[in-house]
């Protein structure tokens, strides 16, 4: 074999091997990084009536469950629920909302409204967080647990370590807090009937009314790259819940 041959055939092995080590390598996004696969990502675990928490050591004191409202296991989904409802169920929209009638064909609400345009008759009733019988965390786990408020999930994804992660072949959030603790959002996506949309979404419902657009409720939303809490999303969707209890 003749020396340029030879260099050639070197240049061809190396350019494969650098174009196969280019297609092998994850992505990871900007926030952080993936993870990877992890297993045991939760730690230092409390239980309270048979649902486990997590003391992730936030300034608010504020407990986190370990799994969504409906789940088993911290990387299954659990149960859709439209912003004040307590059970799940096949469809979501206006016409089926708990607090709502329709009326020439514009949806209008009977409890949760802050502004007469939107409340049936011009009903006002200015309460701006859910009450207990209309949490689905309290209603469906007792009385020691409840819906985080929009500012504890703000105060959530500020003071922790938030990064994209596999469980158990699922991918979601790893929150890791001031002390080490973590706990994992699974990506649910939303429910408008049957079936989830957008699974590679986290959308987590608060407790907290968007005062100003009184049809919306405030949520947790994150993908790969960002994490945010975000208004605009209607009540009647279905949305995952994870379920706090305040410090004892």
């Amino acid at each position: 074999m003749d020396m340029n041959r030879l260099i050639k055939l070197i240049v061809a092995v190396v350019l494969m091997a650098f174009i196969a080590a280019s297609c092998s390598k994850s992505y990871e996004p900007n926030n952080g990084g993936n993870v990877g696969e992890n297993d045991s990502i939760i730690n230092n675990v409390d239980t309270l009536f048979g649902h486990d928490f997590v003391d992730l050591g936030l300034p608010s004191g504020t407990l986190w469950a370990t799994c969504n409202v409906g789940a088993d296991k911290p990387e299954d989904c659990g149960e859709y629920f439209a912003w004040g409802e307590t059970c799940s169920k096949e469809l979501y929209d206006w016409k089926n909302y708990r607090y709502g009638n329709c009326v020439h064909n514009w949806f209008v609400m009977t409890k949760y409204c802050t502004n007469s345009d939107w409340g049936l008759d011009g009903f006002v009733d200015s309460l701006t967080v859910l009450e207990p019988a209309d949490d689905a965390a309290t209603a469906n786990w007792g009385d020691d647990w409840r819906m985080p408020t929009k500012e504890e999930w703000e105060e959530l994804y500020l003071k922790t370590t938030c990064v994209w992660a596999t469980r158990n072949g699922v991918e979601g959030r790893l929150l890791t807090g001031p002390n080490g603790n973590s706990i994992f959002l699974p990506a649910t996506g939303f429910c408008l009937d049957g079936e989830p949309a957008c699974p590679r979404l986290g959308i987590y419902w608060s407790s907290t009314l968007h005062s100003r657009f009184p049809e919306r409720g405030w949520s947790f939303h994150y993908d790969m790259d960002e994490c945010h809490v975000c208004g605009t999303y209607e009540r009647s969707r279905g949305q995952c819940v994870r379920a706090v209890r305040s410090y004892r």
